[in-house]
């Protein structure tokens, strides 16, 4: 197992034709053939460090703004000694650098986060290698909670949000990288987000009696899916979806509509028993948390969380609240591996999830109070003040 993580580390000196980088092509295929949330904390910790100081050591040679960062900071890579030593970047950084660790000319895609008229977006290059790798682990991730079929997916989402294709918000990045796990996705809402009711039915009538997928984000699903299904004539049976959400919470919460409300609405109204919230940012694209059958947000192998004290940034202990830092393997081509999030949360437990899945869970409390208001869901939701 010591061998498992290479994201071709040891071709590093070399000037491999194709590998795009220098630092070569992702080699992971030895580790994707783990489950997501197989491995116990001793053997992730390991893994994790292992790659992890790689991912600092290569973004440190190859992104300037980070190599400051960490010089700033007097990092001594000796000194590490666990996963909670690698320095963290703050997440708010993004929107002030444009931050690269290849070449532009090496750039596949490029993603922003969500923001409110006036505010600065997040800028995140990613070229092929981070993009593939992204899709296997987003793919490995909901295939432990859907199974490994592709499933129809309905995009509870206007089509306009992914016409670039190149440039991408972090709400029409979400939709894109889920695109991998479908094999007929259908956009739900018009152009104006009203519901096109005959696309539904449509939809609904193709694949009676199967397994399917619908998603969005969480305040849209609540206003422009919801509220038309419950003013509409028509009853409709969704027993048979998957409803993945994510983000929002905050607007809703303050109209007294919190997470069990919200499923026990869509469960009277539709029928919908399986709900899949989750917890994702544009910088750390294909390492989501998601949600078990019991509430709780998973960390899966490829990335973990950690608590930061409010005042001094030491990490806390399970239970205690305070600032979501998050690591992920995957960002390869900008310095994303190790982010200190704008979020509160808390870790609930590790290892002993009674839903069987190993690592850590947590919950997630919200925005930071001095935060802007930045989640994809959140920011559209802000437009109905």
């Amino acid at each position: 197992m010591g061998a498992v993580w290479h994201y071709g580390i040891t071709d590093s000196r070399k000037n491999t034709k194709g590998s795009g980088t220098g630092r070569g092509a992702f080699m992971i295929e030895d580790f994707y053939r783990l489950e997501p949330y197989e491995l116990e904390k001793e053997k992730k910790q390991q893994l994790l460090m292992k790659e992890l100081m790689e991912l600092t050591e290569f973004h440190r040679k190859n992104c300037m703004e980070y190599s400051k960062l960490l010089n700033a900071l007097g990092y001594r890579k000796d000194a590490v000694k666990k996963i909670e030593d690698i320095p963290f970047y703050p997440v708010r950084m993004f929107k002030e650098y444009e931050l690269l660790s290849v070449s532009r000319k090496e750039i596949f895609k490029t993603m922003t986060s969500s923001g409110t008229t006036g505010q600065a977006v997040s800028k995140i290059f990613v070229d092929k290698d981070t993009a593939m790798i992204q899709q296997k682990v987003m793919i490995k991730i909901l295939s432990d909670y859907w199974g490994k079929k592709r499933l129809p997916m309905l995009i509870i989402d206007s089509p306009s949000v992914v016409k670039d294709r190149k440039t991408f918000s972090a709400r029409g990045a979400a939709i894109i990288g889920l695109n991998i796990v479908s094999r007929d996705t259908v956009y739900v809402l018009n152009e104006d987000m009203s519901l096109n009711l005959d696309k539904l039915k449509a939809f609904l009538e193709k694949y009676k009696g199967q397994r399917f997928i619908m998603f969005g984000f969480t305040f849209i699903v609540w206003q422009h899916f919801y509220q038309e299904l419950f003013h509409s004539k028509e009853k409709f049976d969704l027993s048979e979806g998957f409803l993945m959400t994510g983000g929002g919470w905050k607007r809703l919460e303050s109209e007294s509509v919190d997470r069990m409300e919200f499923k026990k609405c869509f469960q009277e109204l539709c029928g919908i028993t399986h709900f899949l919230d989750h917890y994702a940012m544009v910088e750390q694209t294909g390492c989501i948390y998601a949600e078990c059958e019991y509430g709780h947000l998973h960390a899966s192998i490829y990335s973990d969380v950690i608590i930061r004290n409010y005042k001094d940034f030491s990490a806390c202990e399970i239970g205690k609240k305070g600032i979501i830092q998050v690591v992920s393997v995957l960002p390869h081509s900008y310095p994303g591996h190790s982010l200190l999030t704008e979020d509160e949360g808390v870790i609930l437990g590790e290892d002993d999830c009674p839903c069987g899945r190993k690592g850590k869970y947590i919950k997630v409390i919200g925005r930071m109070k001095s935060a802007e208001l930045r989640g994809c869901s959140d920011t559209y939701a802000d437009k109905f003040r």
